[in-house]
């Protein structure tokens, strides 16, 4: 992801729900016994509106559009420190720690963040961690800490944001083409994904002085690792996209699959983005547009086991992720 793209179009918002009903957006736990599962609300980060959007996975409503929920970095909602590190969103994921849900989200431009959901005002914790490093990815750590991978800088960071919510104190484990940080509860580790490697990383020292250490380091089968995701509902899988193809890694087995259901429309080259519905296994994807005025984003996000898609018109998707709550 490079520079500011001129696509400026605005998007129009239209609201649709109260707070209760956003609250019911946060997780998606499967159908009820004699029901029929329908797939969960899609969070996209919206570059041509420089926006975190949430919207049904239904055409209707990218058609209005009509978001869900929309969140950016403004003065009325605490969040005016920071405004001049964002502009080209590039993370979205909601994660439950304490009985709270939060969207972590990371801005090339330089901020990393933890905001209260649905509520969307101050943070839990926020820092600029210059957009010279381009960070491209966040996690929320059981201890309170946040993990961020930045691509141009090289690295995996955890910060103590356990220790303040604007602490920068943190531990540092060099990454080329850091793009990924997933937590793994089942096993207590950090994994996380660079330009050639997936790495585990157990996270020792002290709360408020973490020491990372690398336990697994694993050569990626083609270059350039760009997405890393859980696939729901089986804790030894993991999706993981590169330059040129989109595969799935077992933990057990230390192996990168490529006979995955689907993989012959879902395995193809710059993939920013693949994961699966907890509910329906629905498999939704992102890759560059043709033509679009920004080379890294689309208007268009792919939708597997029912060959469809969802088209933003005018929109600058980079990311796009199912919206469901993970446990921390």
């Amino acid at each position: 992801m490079g520079a500011r793209h001129p696509r400026r179009k605005a998007l129009g918002l239209t609201a649709v729900a109260c707070l209760t009903s956003l609250i019911g957006l946060s997780g998606v736990a499967g159908a009820a016994p004699g029901t029929q599962a329908t797939d969960g609300p899609i969070v996209v980060t919206e570059q041509a509106s420089d926006r975190i959007l949430v919207l049904e996975a239904d055409q209707a409503a990218w058609d209005a559009p009509r978001f869900l929920w929309s969140w950016k970095p403004t003065r009325d909602n605490g969040m005016g420190e920071f405004t001049g590190n964002w502009g080209n969103p590039d993370e979205a994921k909601l994660v439950e720690r304490g009985g709270r849900r939060y969207l972590l989200t990371t801005d090339s431009k330089g901020l990393a963040a933890v905001v209260p959901y649905p509520q969307g005002t101050g943070s839990y914790w926020a820092a600029d961690v210059d957009a010279r490093n381009n960070p491209h990815s966040i996690e929320l750590l059981p201890d309170g800490n946040v993990a961020v991978a930045a691509s141009t800088g090289g690295w995996i960071r955890v910060y103590t944001a356990s220790q303040g919510p604007r602490s920068t104190h943190h531990a540092e484990y060099p990454m080329p083409g850091g793009h990924g940080v997933v937590w793994d509860g089942e096993r207590g580790v950090l994994w996380a994904l660079g330009d050639d490697h997936l790495v585990v990383l157990t996270i020792g020292g002290t709360v408020a002085d973490p020491v990372l250490t690398e336990t697994r380091k694993v050569a990626l089968p083609t270059r350039h690792g760009h997405d890393l995701t859980p696939v729901p509902g089986n804790a030894d899988l993991l999706w993981v996209s590169t330059g040129t193809r989109v595969y799935q890694y077992s933990k057990s087995r230390n192996a990168f699959l490529d006979d995955y259901p689907g993989a012959g429309r879902i395995d193809r080259e710059g993939v920013k983005t693949v994961g699966s519905d907890p509910s329906t296994g629905r498999v939704l994807s992102t890759s560059p547009q043709p033509g679009h005025t920004c080379t890294w984003c689309t208007e268009t996000v792919q939708l597997e086991q029912a060959a469809g898609a969802l088209t933003l018109e005018d929109a600058g998707i980079y990311k796009a992720r199912w919206w469901f709550a993970t446990s921390r």
